[in-house]
């Protein structure tokens, strides 16, 4: 049996049609840009998202970018983020013109650690972007303590965690401004894409539309550089759709999850296997990826294993941001980031999509003992 890392036709077949209506009717409308069904989904998310507003950008990346664009942070200053975290986190950071300050993560977590951002904060830094990783919130509260002891804004980068809560708070309601992104492959994904950004203060929300809309506060007529970052309907109206099962989704990653925990445990691979775990502080986890540990340098010879048998597996993330060659100028070296450098070493993520299968799961964790027997 081929088991795929991630299974997107299982999700559409069963709302193929009524997707595929919507998609009819935008073409009838040839409002492509924008517009009703855009306005719509800004207002589910935003009562999803327990935000006051949402603005619907062209992707997760853009949603960081023009967040900071509207603080307008740039040449000069410094945002504190993490160092293990998909690259456009740190990559909208230099967009803007500003400085990436990595701070080391939480081991059980892989978020970024609240002890370590507090010794980075300098008279230059001007926001923290904590990463909700794998669909897990980070530790918000500590956070935001040392936000409001700065003077600084908090951008949460949610874009794998669309309906991960923190101590009963949806992530991207908490900070100043939440990132989400809507890449086909995240739990709620567009056929594209796709992304938004939530935040609770009406003049901000304002300020994004106008950002996301080339700086445009009437017809050419520009009160800022913005960008192009205009959602499109069509992406709109099948995330409408799609939002509406979010949640029987996410309960089935939970409980995938917790199958593939049991299936360990009887296998007696939980010495040899490090298993994602839940954060100490309350949590609502998402699973966008479930990702184990593999100790001993044996990592990439089990992935290698997995695909020979038809299972899809992939590593987030390999390499530690301090150690890209496009941030080279900013001095880091092996050993700087010592928690984040262990995890990429050790990091793979499995198949949980709501959709896969107890028999799936189970020829995962087998054909794992059999590369470790």
């Amino acid at each position: 049996m081929s088991i795929p890392l991630l299974d997107l036709k299982s999700q559409y077949a069963p709302l193929k049609n009524e997707i595929m209506k919507e998609i009819s009717d935008v073409c009838d409308s040839q409002y492509f840009i924008l517009g009703p069904k855009v306005e719509k989904l800004e207002k589910e998310a935003a009562e999803y998202c327990h935000s006051k507003f949402a603005v619907g950008v062209t992707s997760g990346s853009d949603a960081l970018i023009i967040s900071l664009m509207v603080e307008g942070i740039g040449a000069g200053d410094e945002v504190i983020t993490t160092p293990f975290t998909f690259f456009a986190t740190a990559g909208a950071i230099v967009r803007v013109g500003a400085t990436p300050v990595f701070a080391d993560i939480d081991p059980v977590t892989f978020n970024i650690d609240p002890k370590e951002i507090a010794a980075k904060v300098t008279s230059r830094t001007k926001a923290i972007i904590p990463v909700h990783l794998f669909g897990q919130a980070a530790d918000m509260g500590p956070i935001m303590e040392i936000a409001r002891k700065h003077g600084l804004k908090v951008i949460e980068d949610a874009c794998q965690a669309i309906g991960a809560e923190y101590n009963g708070r949806r992530v991207g309601s908490i900070g100043d401004y939440g990132c989400f992104s809507f890449f086909p492959s995240k739990n709620l994904g567009c056929f594209g894409d796709g992304g938004l950004v939530t935040c609770n203060d009406e003049k901000k929300a304002q300020l994004l539309k106008i950002f996301r809309n080339h700086g445009q506060s009437g017809t050419y007529m520009h009160d800022y550089v913005g960008g192009n970052f205009r959602l499109d309907a069509l992406q709109a109206a099948v995330l409408s759709i799609k939002l509406r099962h979010l949640d029987d989704w996410s309960m089935a990653r939970q409980h995938n999850a917790a199958e593939y925990r049991k299936l360990f445990a009887e296998a007696g691979l939980t010495d040899s296997i490090v298993l994602p775990r839940e954060a100490d502080y309350p949590v609502r986890h998402i699973y966008n990826q479930f990702c184990i540990r593999v100790a001993g340098g044996r990592r990439d010879a089990l992935r290698q294993y997995l695909h020979d048998q038809g299972i899809g597996c992939a590593v987030y993330y390999p390499l530690s941001l301090h150690l890209q060659n496009c941030f080279a100028k900013l001095g880091g070296k092996p050993g700087d980031f010592p928690v984040s450098e262990k995890v990429s070493g050790e990091i793979m993520a499995l198949p949980i999509y709501p959709e896969s299968t107890g028999e799936q799961r189970e020829q995962v964790v087998k054909a794992i003992a059999a590369f470790l027997a």
